[in-house]
């Protein structure tokens, strides 16, 4: 079978996917519907256990007001160029891209804080010698957990939202955040430190800041 092929059979199945997840919806809308069934079946269907990682990059929004959208163009572009062979090298996979933000998702939760921990070392060698404004400035935010994967465009829980608060509007330049879920499956790897924080995001039952060396 060609690539091609290949590539329109995962979309076919993405779509066959997505449109069962509709239906057992819909069914759930219905009066009298045997919610606490559905729902069984809709875990028993589409309840993966992943790594969720939520990025963003500081500062942002501030710099394209200053400097333009060529700007934002350049740091779009440059994020990518930086990141997207790091999280490919973790066996990561991007989901979604939304502006300076992703969604990525990790089978195994200590490749994602490697493959957080060695985006922060790529901004740190990018960065060095260049002007401010031109800096690529990291926050992550990570969960783990069983989430609800729907195809290959989005995934969903309350370790997805802890993770998207966490790194969309908690973390700072340079910060890598973790729920607590997250320290759990990595109390045994000696080489980071968790530290708690007092932000503790709807979904998780603590959060903390990894400790890390660039």
């Amino acid at each position: 079978m060609s690539e091609a092929n290949l590539l329109e059979l995962r979309k076919g199945l993405a779509s066959a996917s997505e449109e069962r997840f509709e239906r057992l919806i819909r069914e759930r809308l219905l009066p009298g519907a045997d919610k606490a069934k559905i729902d069984e079946k809709i875990w028993d269907l589409y309840g993966e256990q992943w790594c969720i990682m939520f990025t963003d990059l500081s500062g942002f929004s501030r710099n394209v007001a200053e400097f333009g959208i060529i700007h934002f163009l350049q740091t779009i572009y440059e994020s990518h160029r930086l990141f997207l062979p790091i999280i490919d090298e973790h066996s990561g996979i991007l989901l979604k891209v939304e502006g300076d933000s992703y969604l990525v998702i990790f089978r195994d939760p200590l490749k994602a804080l490697q493959s957080a921990c060695n985006m922060q070392s790529a901004c740190k060698i990018y960065n060095d010698g260049r002007l401010p404004e031109e800096h690529v400035l990291l926050c992550v935010g990570l969960g783990y957990g069983k989430v609800l994967k729907i195809g290959n465009a989005d995934v969903y829980g309350a370790e997805v939202n802890a993770a998207s608060k966490l790194g969309e509007d908690v973390a700072k330049s340079w910060e890598i955040l973790s729920t607590q879920a997250v320290k759990d499956a990595l109390d045994h790897v000696k080489e980071y430190s968790f530290t708690g924080i007092d932000v503790v995001p709807p979904g998780a039952k603590k959060a903390y800041r990894v400790g890390y060396y660039l």
